[in-house]
């Protein structure tokens, strides 16, 4: 065997351009082939990629080159997801406009991912921050709009007072803004906003049909879109008018105890224009988030309006009204009756103020007067609430109903937690929305051939807020429709707006419109997506709406875009701590002993927990330098092999050394001395079952599994004897392993002496006869006890078995000359006999 090692230094580059060169990876539509889409979730270009972004395209580069080899047309494209608040930050930090951060952050990241020799459709590449891609963005925005389904109304947002912007309510952390740290209020804007609630319905039964998913991601879905059945109902004011509610556990409507309202709702607002003292209250309110998490466990607190209200059931029976800060226009009806003894934030609420809490939902009529220390959410039998009193949840929510709508006061409904989706965003670097405010005529749409509308360069952010604001000239134009000085929108679209179709874009190109749709429903759906499962909820729920919105206008002939998805794990390290406290890179320290230690001052390091890689604990892996030393193969076999995808995977040295040697085991089998003849029957066998697995595998993807097979095909090419069909066998490993090391693949091919570029080579096929075992192992037993085992042919008939163990040197020896009183054969497993 020859002792020259693979050189990824030289071959990497090598091969990478010859793929170029060769326009390999370049997708044909017109392509009479079976198509073939593989799409992972597309990066924001912050700077470096990273080694989660490693493995996951490294996993759908393997699924790519797989179905290539199995002749399908593969599209596998890339892009950047390249608007958003980091570029602003970065602008008001560096001084460097947020284009120029971002465009040279392309570059670097481009590069580094063509190191990988990824099999990308580079032709196809596309950014959502420039013109060609946000102005076909704007068109369909405008198509939306003039179906119905954009509008502007004044909305609760999160507004951070310093940086004077709206904040997603991930931006807000522990209530204050991400970058800023100032304390959130909330304040009501005029917004944007796509229906999205119009199709919470379908989407909801969609998810049905999506059974390439993983079930966890589903759930998540569905438990955003929130489905329920319940009451809307009014409690009448004795002075006159009505407060609206509505609940999904109508059978409590004896425990209320009071009527809560949001510091915006209309009640509220006019006791403030009236009362110094509501006014207060409400400001005070208005501070912190909007979030879920952040109303929940944010303080409970409350204004006792005095006002009351009559409840539906009992018109003897008052409810005080009360403003809280837990409450939010935007949810349901803005009001809410508190039932404490059965809600928990409820329970909360009145225990603070000296509310009532009454038990009226129990597991039994016999624990009806059971004290209650904690709000206990369960379904059982209504206990003292009168004539429901005996029934079940289920049978009391139906009673309530049914008199609700007999009586005038109150309707079963079905609701969603689903809220329509709001896109404006008061920033720069996004894609501007494309209307004209006119005195006159209201909200413009800007005509098609004025699009796109470009975001000016000349702007500075040294003062917070929006630069479109401020600017002297953008926002100043003349009315599409009746000529008079106007005004530009300044908002900008959320950025996951951008992420929402890009994989239509993808799939077809047009410089005159955002699509071709016979085109792009050529490749569509997408037929295996990756992305992190942190996505799972908001871009993969907004993606699906704009998809179906877009066949609800008649742009396309499609309603969900994602066939498969895959959600990979993470890839994680080990973190390490000064004496000082300060977090240090892995770089910065090294192994002694036992102990870990710093390099430069030579002082003792802590290691902390295995976490996910991030800039802020500095316990990242920088893929360049991890390439320019082992090379691009044995990172992606590393990516590939140490945890199944689906799970995190925790970086090591070891690993990826293991990897590198692995890379080296085979470059010496492609080397090794040719045999022209010689059967190797075993040989055959095992090449076989591992083209099966590895497909299998892949297929499934079930990369480690794959990379396991491998594995162990080479440990049996490593210990066979030379011959023609262990020949054969390395040619063929060669072809198995290029999805997972390409750069491997193809100058192991050239070494021996293949045609043409093993990338163009089919996937091999298996025999299926020779994945069945042809020899089986018998248990020979003497009295019920094992004591030999015997390797036979299949099928062997129960003579011959009988023959062979007796026939047995050992089963002889323990015989010791008799005779058994009885043999029992049960063929292909066992022969027992009897003495």
């Amino acid at each position: 065997m020859t002792t020259d090692r693979f050189d990824p230094a030289a071959s990497d580059s090598r091969w990478q351009e010859r793929w170029e060169e060769q326009r390999c990876f370049r997708a044909d539509s017109a392509s009479a082939k079976p198509k073939a889409y593989v799409l992972e979730m597309f990066p924001y270009p912050s700077g470096r990629i990273h080694m989660g972004h490693v493995r996951n395209y490294t996993m759908g580069d393997v699924l790519a080159r797989f179905r290539r080899a199995q002749g399908h047309e593969v599209l596998h494209p890339m892009g950047w997801d390249a608007f958003g608040m980091p570029a602003e930050n970065a602008a008001m930090e560096n001084k460097v406009h947020p284009g120029s951060w971002t465009r040279s952050n392309i570059a670097t990241m481009r590069g580094q991912l063509k190191r990988l020799g990824f099999a990308l459709d580079w032709s196809r590449e596309l950014a959502t921050c420039e013109p060609d891609y946000y102005g076909h963005e704007q068109a369909l925005f405008l198509d939306l709009f003039a179906a119905g389904l954009v509008f502007r109304r004044e909305s609760e947002v999160n507004w951070d007072p310093v940086d004077m912007t709206v904040l997603a309510n991930e931006q807000v952390i522990d209530g204050r803004g991400w970058r800023s740290g100032a304390l959130v209020e909330r304040r009501k804007l005029n917004q944007w906003f796509l229906r999205i609630t119009d199709f919470a319905e379908e989407l909801l039964e969609g998810l049905d049909t999506l059974d390439h998913w993983p079930d966890k991601v589903r759930l998540m879905q569905e438990n955003w879109i929130g489905k329920s059945r319940g009451l809307q109902f009014r409690f009448q004011r004795p002075e006159g008018g009505e407060v609206e509610v509505f609940t999904t556990r109508p059978d409590t409507i004896f425990g209320a105890s009071f009527v809560a309202i949001s510091p915006g709702h209309p009640i509220a607002e006019a006791l403030a224009a009236e009362r110094p003292d509501v006014a207060d209250f409400i400001a005070l309110a208005k501070q912190g988030g909007t979030t879920a998490a952040e109303i929940e466990t944010a303080e409970k607190l409350g204004f006792d309006t005095g006002l009351t209200v009559t409840h539906p059931l009992d018109p003897d029976w008052q409810l005080p009204v009360w403003i809280a800060n837990f409450v939010l226009m935007d949810y349901g009806t803005g009001a809410l009756f508190g039932v404490p003894g059965h809600d928990v934030r409820d329970f909360e609420f009145a225990t603070k103020y000296d509310l009532p809490i009454k038990r009226v939902v129990a597991a039994s009529a016999d624990d009806a007067e059971a004290p209650l220390t904690e709000a206990e959410t369960i379904s059982g039998v209504a206990v003292n609430s009168r004539f429901l009193d005996g029934l079940t949840t289920d049978e009391a929510k139906a009673e309530v109903i049914r008199r609700a709508e007999a009586d005038g006061w109150g309707k079963g409904t079905t609701q969603y937690r689903l809220r329509d989706w709001g896109v404006s965003r008061q920033r720069y670097w996004g894609t501007p929305i494309p209307i004209i405010h006119c005195d006159d005529c209201g909200a413009v749409p800007v005509p098609k051939d004025q699009l796109p509308v470009v975001l000016p360069e000349d702007v500075t952010f040294d003062i917070p807020g929006n630069p479109l604001d401020r600017h002297p000239t953008w926002s100043k134009v003349d009315c599409p429709t009746c000529g008079k000085p106007a005004r530009r929108e300044t908002d900008t679209l959320d950025t996951f707006v951008d992420s929402s179709w890009y994989f239509i874009r993808f799939a077809s190109q047009p410089e005159d419109k955002p699509f071709d749709a016979a085109e792009a429903q050529a490749w569509l759906p997408v037929g295996q997506y990756i992305g992190g499962v942190e996505h799972a909820i908001l871009h993969l729920l907004y993606a699906r709406f704009w998809t179906r919105a877009l066949e609800r206008i008649g742009r396309l002939s499609l309603k969900e875009p994602f066939k498969g998805l895959f959600t990979q794990g993470m890839v994680t390290h080990e973190t390490y701590k000064a004496g000082d406290g300060s977090w240090l890179s892995p770089g910065e320290v090294t192994r002694s002993g036992d102990d870990w230690i710093h390099i430069e001052s030579g002082q003792p390091v802590t290691s902390g927990r295995v976490e996910k890689m991030s800039k802020s604990k500095k316990n990242v892996v920088d893929p360049d330098a991890i390439i320019d030393r082992y090379g691009a193969d044995a990172v992606r076999w590393f990516m590939l092999s140490d945890s199944p995808p689906e799970r995190d995977l925790e970086w090591s040295i070891g690993g990826i050394e293991g990897a590198a040697r692995f890379v080296q085991r085979v470059w010496r089998l492609a080397t090794s001395p040719v045999e022209p003849s010689g059967e190797d029957k075993a040989v055959t066998r095992k090449l076989h079952r591992t083209i099966a697995a590895v497909g299998a595998a892949i297929e499934g993807l079930q990369f480690n599994k794959a990379i396991a097979a491998v594995y162990e095909l080479v440990s049996t090419l490593e210990k066979a004897a030379p011959s023609a069909a262990r020949s054969e066998a390395i040619r063929t490993l060669v072809i198995l392993v290029a999805p997972m090391a390409p750069h491997l693949a193809e100058e192991a091919w050239a070494a021996l002496g293949g045609d043409g570029m093993v990338v163009d080579q089919p996937w091999p096929a298996h025999d299926p006869a020779l994945l069945v075992d042809d020899e089986v192992t018998i248990a020979v037993q003497v009295n019920g006890k094992l004591r030999h085992t015997l390797t036979a042919p299949r099928g062997m008939d129960r003579e011959a078995l009988q023959a062979m163990a007796l026939s047995a040197d050992k089963i002889s020896a323990l015989m010791e000359g008799a005779e058994p009183r009885k043999v029992i054969v049960v063929p292909d497993r066992l022969v027992n006999i009897v003495l």
